[in-house]
């Protein structure tokens, strides 16, 4: 009885999901759509203009390709609701195995349809920047910081991205103060979008000798790669621009000329720096590009931010932009806005972010 309430759970949480789904791919106005064009296609003078008939066929195309994805999966479920009472009838426990592994096919085709409808969003498709700037905390902070910078490495090089470190900063004794990576592939800043945001880090500390418990921050802020489509108009005089030696850990330089630049947007307080490059005229090009990219985002952000406010969602300076709790010594990591807990904090500091990401994008944080 206990297995057939299970199934029965899971087969509404299904039509729960689909009834998003067709929601919003607004199924009915696509569905209307297509009865139209069907009606057209129909019609003899149609066929006496190729170019009308093409566009048709086209546009047909697309509404089809979503419109019987959903309805093959509106048909699958009604098919095992019809085999479920048929199973509970008979008492046929065969069957009921039968339903759940169709229920299983059934899940990774809505998650993967709902992961196609998360990234929907204007910018979703473009590449990224990842900035990653240690809190206040002297070294624990910058330990920190540079555990995270890990984690998004590996996380890229699981999904298959390519990365680019566009700027590092490191700490005086260990870790960085500060670091920015260029994420590059398809949908990747659509992935990353949701990871900007405090992430606080609780553990024993390595760096006291009486191994007591520490608490740092470090913050992540994503930004799309803009194409050259989206103007941002920036004023040159609110711009100060300096050059300076690129150094790696311990003082060893990169290069021995001053080619590492820094760009700072007064009006904003905005700072890129870029030295991936041996050119200066090149690492300009690309602290710049992070500007615009960091204002564009600041304005979708600051309207996000007057939404909020205009519904009265007030939260603490301090703890309101806190997205997640990375609690080592209780081993667990916590997601403070989808509730989602795991325990196993290695495989998550390892780059294993997919199940906090996919759960915050499909809430549409």
């Amino acid at each position: 009885m206990n297995e057939i309430n299970l199934i029965q759970r899971r087969i509404q949480v299904c039509f729960d999901k689909l009834n998003r789904l067709r929601s919003f791919f607004d199924y009915n106005k696509k569905n209307n759509k297509l009865l139209k064009i069907n009606h057209k296609l129909e019609l003899p003078e149609t066929w006496k203009s190729p170019s009308l008939v093409s566009s048709l066929n086209r546009e047909k195309s697309t509404l089809v390709s979503c419109i019987s994805v959903i309805d093959r999966i509106s048909m699958d479920l009604k098919g095992i609701v019809e085999i479920l009472a048929l199973s509970i009838k008979e008492n046929n426990q065969n069957l009921l195995c039968d339903i759940v592994d169709e229920l299983n096919k059934l899940d990774n085709v809505i998650s993967k349809l709902e992961l196609h409808s998360i990234f929907s969003k204007k910018n979703d498709y473009l590449n990224c920047y990842l900035d990653i700037q240690s809190g206040s905390g002297g070294t624990e902070a910058q330990d920190w910081a540079n555990m995270l910078f890990r984690m998004y490495l590996k996380w890229a090089d699981f999904k298959g991205f390519k990365t680019e470190i566009i700027e590092i900063t490191y700490g005086e004794i260990v870790g960085i103060k500060s670091a920015t990576i260029k994420i590059l592939g398809k949908y990747a800043f659509g992935w990353l979008r949701t990871e900007t945001g405090i992430h606080r880090l609780v553990r024993k500390s390595p760096f006291n000798s009486n191994n007591q418990r520490h608490t740092s921050f470090s913050s992540a802020f994503v930004y799309p790669d803009i194409d050259n489509s989206i103007q941002v108009k920036i004023n040159s005089c609110d711009l100060k621009i300096d050059v300076y030696r690129a150094s790696g850990a311990g003082g060893q330089h990169i290069n021995k000329t001053e080619s590492a630049v820094r760009i700072t947007h007064i009006p904003s307080g905005l700072v890129t720096q870029s030295q991936s490059s041996r050119s200066q005229h090149k690492n300009k090009d690309i602290a710049l590009k992070q500007i615009k990219a960091k204002l564009y985002e600041m304005t979708v952000n600051k309207k996000k931010n007057e939404k909020k406010l205009l519904n009265n969602q007030k939260s603490d300076i301090r703890w309101g932009n806190q997205i997640r709790s990375y609690i080592l010594d209780s081993s667990k990591i916590k997601d403070l806005r989808t509730g989602i807990e795991i325990n196993d904090v290695q495989s998550v500091l390892d780059g294993n972010l997919d199940l906090f990401i996919k759960s915050s994008l499909i809430r549409g944080f």
